[in-house]
């Protein structure tokens, strides 16, 4: 599953039970047995088929469905049960004999009891059962778009991690894993979509027609799909695997990019993995509206995708777009055998989906797109689980899950980001070559199964010679992370040794007691020819590097951990920092703008890195020095010393958008269109008169010059528009967005509509997200994109109209949302607001992402109060 990383749009599913689960497998447990794998049900019984026949009613938002299920009763019982929420229950039968039916709504499980105990041995249990279509993307949902015909629905599954459940009553965990055959009656003249191809299809007359899908291999619930619309296909055949695209009709061209990518990248994943795709076909699917939770889902062989993550549309769509397009198609079909050939155990393990899917898809980028460096969009990454894990109230890799609401908390930055930062730092530690053949080991060894983390260390271990389960474990079963601090002694006979000390970066514990990693360490001296390698245990090391320069610790960025230098290096570094590699430029400026922030070396080192990186710097290199600007910029918010600030950002920034201009040049990088972009992105923000005039002057040309904005940068443009609206240009904004027929570009108009500075216009904009107009599935993104630049008025509003909102997201993400929508704030007071809000609506062990929120809005008037003086002074001197 991918993700939505942005601070607006990262909202983690959760579900509504809250059953305590039985003690998980231990982390050094010799793989994934029934007698240690975590489980909600009784260990009594298990599936091996589950034979699927339902009709869905589109119009009436319900399904009626009968399921026969192929059982093994592994100890003698007269009671089977299984998970099943909001599912009506008519009959059901053991082996042909009536059972009783007793619901649990709170544990989502239904029990089926016959007279006399099962014998141990295979038995059928079959159930006629009834559910309801969803608004939202849980269970069996639907999704309505407009065409210039009028109004369409199309259906769609969405059961990661546990909504299996709303859709067919199973065993809803990963390890019990089994075969589905599925027969759907439709209506004539719609395509239906699941995992396997179809194999038989019935014209029944009176308009319905049922198809028969064949038999799907060995898969957990929540992998399996079905799909209903009026669909178009094309497809490719690549390595004996029929590779398509579905759209809704009128669209196929949009998904041609991402057709293309996805045939030569399957390819070369069944090279990588050692074992071909298994399947006959594998689709990638393209579907109106959008989650606040994900953008695209894994299902084996009919991967879903909300249209933003599959599209490409010449009207907005930009060259960011279609690396995230690539990336996300990346991710998802690296886990057609990382998450679906071979599964973790239980949620407890879910980075091993996840971060491996993460790291593929940047391995995968590297390879097809050189040119897009995707090791420095890999530091970006590293980053954004670095700001996560260096709060009190971070968790590890390996987490213990007790409820399906902890289930679903797991899908954040540790899981994604920092298990995709482990993973290249050990691929780094034991070699390319090394770490390939242990996956493939690993995959061979694991297929149509389930592991826990330490399958995947011993694979890689006997593979490489070279122990790493005890360096995997300092990473993954603990939290936080580590801070190397680099000391130098003088340069003698051309070398210089490093002492190397291991505390732990902290941004809001600065009393902590540091933990222990063994850290794997890379450095290099700016004049030296090779690199030097020592792994930190014990919280002290000595390197020796050759050559007398300014040197890098961590050179390559390959390691997860911060490096802090003392002052005199630090200052070599920065009178070198134009000679490094964009890499390492893009490293130690992260590093100095985070520890800065927490108080670890001056907050103005990261501005005295902005002023020497030259104008010919990478390109992702000079977003970055936009991006920590414009969120210096934010901690401004509301006081006075905003505009001297302001200024110094955009003398900085002003030159470096006059030389990439606002007109693309013929054979420019992708990244230095991703660049314009940025900097006008953010020059927008800062005010810049010159910038706000210019997209203004576009807008207004558009409606007569089709040249006036560009498609690559109509998104931009139209937000520095938006951001800077008065109530003219908002109403003009909202018009474009009532008469936009395409979901794509309608969806990205109402979020504009909530990007509004203005304050009277913000709270326009969250009272129509509570109307029908925006989508049902487009509101949560508005009150979300208000919440990022207005996070106290939108946690109030949403507060306010909890009932409300509550219909508007999710129904997996609705303990997680409203949190959500205050961790911008930088106010103590909306810090205990949202404690004593949580503390009223939220289980207690349900309050996790809550005290997240709550460490980052503490974090972020901690860096107000703190370190904005220094920078303050630091631009007044600096003119």
């Amino acid at each position: 599953m991918r993700r939505l990383l942005s601070t607006a749009a990262a909202v983690t599913l959760l579900l509504a039970s809250g059953t305590a689960l039985a003690a998980p497998a231990a982390s050094g447990s010799k793989g994934a047995t029934p007698a240690t794998v975590t489980t909600q049900l009784p260990r009594n019984a298990h599936p091996t088929h589950y034979d699927l026949a339902f009709t869905p009613d589109a119009k009436a938002m319900s399904f009626t469905a009968s399921v026969k299920i192929a059982v093994e009763v592994t100890e003698p019982t007269a009671t089977i049960t299984l998970q099943a929420a909001e599912l009506t229950f008519a009959k059901a039968t053991i082996d042909g004999k009536p059972a009783t039916i007793k619901v649990d709504e709170d544990a989502q499980t239904a029990a089926f009891t016959v007279k006399a105990p099962l014998a141990k041995g295979k038995h059928v249990l079959a159930i006629d059962y009834a559910g309801k279509i969803y608004t939202q993307a849980a269970g069996l949902f639907a999704l309505d778009y407009d065409t210039e015909e009028g109004q369409r629905r199309a259906l769609y599954t969405q059961f990661e991690n546990s909504d299996a459940r709303r859709f067919i009553p199973s065993w809803d965990e990963p390890f019990h894993k089994a075969t589905f055959s599925v027969e759907a009656t439709i209506p004539t003249g719609q395509m239906a979509l699941s995992n396997m191809p179809i194999a038989k299809s019935v014209n029944l007359g009176d308009g319905k027609t049922k198809v028969t899908f064949a038999t799907s291999p060995k898969m957990s619930t929540y992998l399996l799909f079905f799909g209903l619309g009026e669909f178009e296909r094309a497809s490719i055949k690549t390595a004996g695997v029929d590779i398509g695209v579905v759209t809704k009709k009128g669209d196929l061209a949009k998904a041609k990019f991402a057709l293309e990518s996805a045939g030569p990248m399957t390819a070369w994943y069944n090279d990588y993995f050692g074992v071909n795709y298994p399947l006959p076909a594998l689709d990638h699917i393209a579907a109106p509206g959008r989650s606040q939770f994900f953008s695209a889902m894994e299902n084996w062989g009919a991967i879903f995708y909300f249209e933003y993550a599959l599209l490409m549309d010449p009207k907005i769509s930009t060259q960011r777009d279609a690396q995230n397009i690539y990336t996300t198609v990346a991710h998802e079909t690296a886990h057609q055998w990382f998450g679906n050939l071979v599964t973790m155990a239980w949620w407890d393990d879910l980075w091993l989906n996840e971060g491996f899917a993460s790291w593929m898809e940047g391995r995968a980028t590297e390879k097809f797109h050189p040119e897009w460096n995707a090791a420095l969009a890999a530091v970006g990454g590293r980053e954004y689980a670095m700001n996560l894990d260096g709060l009190v109230t971070t968790h590890p890799v390996v987490q213990h899950v007790e409820t399906v609401e902890q289930a679903s908390q797991a899908f954040d930055a540790i899981t994604y980001q920092k298990g995709e930062a482990v993973i290249r730092m050990l691929e780094g530690y034991v070699g390319e070559d090394a770490w390939r053949t242990g996956v493939r080991a690993y995959i061979k060894a694991h297929a149509y199964g389930n592991t826990v983390s330490d399958d995947l260390w011993k694979a890689v271990e006997t593979a490489a010679g070279k122990p790493i389960t005890a360096i995997a474990h300092d990473f993954t079963l603990q939290p936080g992370v580590p801070l190397i601090r680099v000391e130098a002694g003088a340069c003698q006979a051309g070398k210089q040794v490093l002492t190397l000390t291991q505390g732990e970066f902290s941004k809001d514990f600065p009393d902590k007691t540091p933990l222990a990693w063994r850290v794997p360490v890379v450095a290099k001296a700016l004049d030296g020819a090779a690199v030097a390698k020592t792994v930190v245990e014990g919280g002290k090391a000595s390197l020796t590097v050759e050559g007398c320069g300014p040197v890098v610790v961590n050179a390559g960025q390959s390691g997860y951990y911060r490096t802090l230098y003392a002052p005199a290096q630090f200052q070599r570094l920065a009178a070198d920092f134009g000679k490094l590699p964009a890499i390492d430029q893009l490293g130690l400026l992260s590093d100095a703008w985070s520890m800065g922030t927490a108080g670890q070396q001056s907050p103005t080192d990261a501005l005295a890195l902005i002023a020497a990186t030259p104008a010919e710097a990478d390109p992702q290199v000079l977003s970055k020095v936009a991006s920590v600007l414009s969120t210096i910029d934010g901690y401004y918010e509301g006081q006075p010393e905003r505009a001297a600030f302001r200024k110094l950002a955009i003398a900085r920034l002003s030159p470096l958008l006059a030389r990439v201009g606002w007109e693309a040049k013929a054979g420019e990088l992708d990244t230095v269109a991703i660049l314009r972009g940025d900097l006008i992105a953010t020059l927008g923000e800062l005010g810049d008169p010159t910038v706000v005039a210019e997209a203004r002057k576009r807008f207004a040309a558009d409606k007569t010059d089709p040249a006036a904005i560009p498609g690559p940068l109509r998104k931009t443009i139209l937000g520095v528009v938006a951001v800077n609206a008065d109530a003219a240009t908002w109403d003009a904004i909202h018009a474009q967005a009532q008469a936009e027929k395409t979901p794509l570009v309608r969806t990205q108009l109402y979020n504009l509509l909530a990007a509004a500075d203005d304050e009277a216009l913000a709270r326009k904009a969250l009272d129509l997200a509570l109307t029908a107009e925006p989508g049902e599935t487009n509101s949560a993104g508005m009150i979300s994109a208000v919440a990022s630049r207005h996070p106290d008025m939108a946690f109030d509003f949403a507060t306010a109209h909890r009932d409300a909102v509550d219909a508007k997201v999710d129904n997996s993400a609705r303990t997680r949302f409203i949190p959500s929508l205050a961790k911008a704030s930088g106010k103590v007071e909306t810090a205990e607001k949202l404690k004593a809000w949580a503390a009223a609506n939220l289980a207690e062990g349900s309050r996790k992402e809550a005290d997240k929120a709550v460490s980052a809005i503490e974090y972020r008037a901690k860096v107000r109060r703190e370190r904005l003086p220094a920078i303050t002074a630091w631009v007044a001197k600096a003119g």
